[in-house]
C-alpha cells in the first residue's frame, strides 16, 4: 500500500435538526484498502456513506481526497461540476438497487459505454469492444450486449452496474448494501466476483452493509456504528473475532452465529 492516504476524513457530522445522522467521524482510507461500515438499520452508516461520496452535504467536518496530480482537495470546497466529473471518472457508486445505478431503457453495452464517453472516448468500435470485455469480466455473456437491463435478473443487473462503475478505472468505489435483496446463492457468486475485481484492480472501497459475513469476506478494516457514532473500529478479523464493545458483541452473536 502507498504511504499516502487516499481519503482523509475529519470530524464529519450530519444533523437533521436535533437528530443525529452521523457525528464526529474521523478516519483515513488507504490505496487498495476496503473499509466496511456496519451497524443496524438507523445506525447512520448510509448517511455517512452519502456524506463521504458528496451525495449529501455534511453539517461540519471535511473530507480530503488525494487527486491524481498528487495534491489533496477538500471535496466540499469543489464546484458541483468538479464533483460530478470525479464521480464519473475516479469514483464509482454501487447502489443496493441496481436500477438506481443503471439506465434501464438502454442496452447493457450503452450502460457501460456511457462512462467511457464521459471521459472523452468517442470511437464507437473501441467503446463497444471495451464494453464487451467488461461484460465478460462480470460474467455476463457478450451476446446480451444489446439487451436492456430490464430483461436481466437481479444478479445480472448488479454485475452490470459493477461493470459500468469500474470501466473507467476508478480508484475509489462506494458500495451501499451491494448484495442486499439477492438470493443467497447469487450473493455468494457476486461477492466472489467483487472480491476478485477489487484485488485485481487494486481498488479502494467503502462498503456499507448490515451483513457481517459480507464485511468479513470483502473488507480489511471495519467501523461499527450505533446511533450515528463510530463506537468501534479496527482490522475486520480482530473486530469480529474479539469485539470489545457490548453492542458489537451483540451484533456478532446475533448475526454470525445464527
Amino acid at each position: 500500500m502507498s504511504d499516502t492516504p487516499l481519503l482523509k476524513v475529519r470530524d464529519l457530522s450530519k444533523f437533521y435538526g436535533k437528530r443525529i445522522g452521523c457525528a464526529n467521524v474521523a478516519f483515513e482510507l488507504w490505496p487498495g484498502e476496503v473499509l466496511a461500515i456496519v451497524g443496524e438499520s438507523g445506525s447512520g452508516k448510509t448517511t455517512l456513506l452519502n456524506c463521504l461520496s458528496t451525495r449529501l452535504m455534511p453539517t461540519t467536518g471535511s473530507v480530503e481526497y488525494h487527486m491524481r496530480d498528487g495534491g489533496y482537495r477538500d471535496l466540499y470546497h469543489m464546484s458541483e461540476a468538479e464533483r460530478r466529473f470525479l464521480m464519473r471518472t475516479d469514483w464509482g457508486f454501487v447502489h443496493q438497487n441496481p436500477a438506481d445505478g443503471l439506465r434501464m431503457t438502454v442496452s447493457a453495452g450503452a450502460n457501460v459505454g456511457e462512462r467511457l464517453m464521459a471521459i472523452g472516448n468517442r470511437h464507437y468500435g473501441n467503446i463497444r469492444n471495451t464494453a464487451s470485455d467488461w461484460l465478460e469480466r462480470v460474467e455476463i455473456s457478450t451476446d446480451r450486449i444489446d439487451d436492456q437491463p430490464r430483461a436481466f435478473s437481479g444478479g445480472m443487473r448488479q454485475r452490470l452496474q459493477i461493470a459500468r462503475n469500474l470501466v473507467t478505472g476508478p480508484r475509489l468505489v462506494f458500495m451501499d448494501e451491494p448484495t442486499g435483496g439477492l438470493d443467497v446463492s447469487v450473493q455468494a457468486r457476486l461477492l466472489d466476483l467483487v472480491r476478485g475485481l477489487v484485488n485485481d484492480l487494486g481498488l479502494s472501497a467503502i462498503v456499507v452493509t448490515h451483513d457481517l459475513a459480507v464485511a468479513r469476506l470483502l473488507s480489511h478494516r471495519m467501523m461499527v456504528m450505533k446511533d450515528g457514532y463510530v463506537i468501534e473500529q479496527g482490522l475486520t478479523d480482530r473486530v469480529l473475532d474479539d469485539p470489545r464493545e457490548p453492542y458489537t458483541q451483540l451484533l456478532v452473536s446475533s448475526i454470525l452465529q445464527v
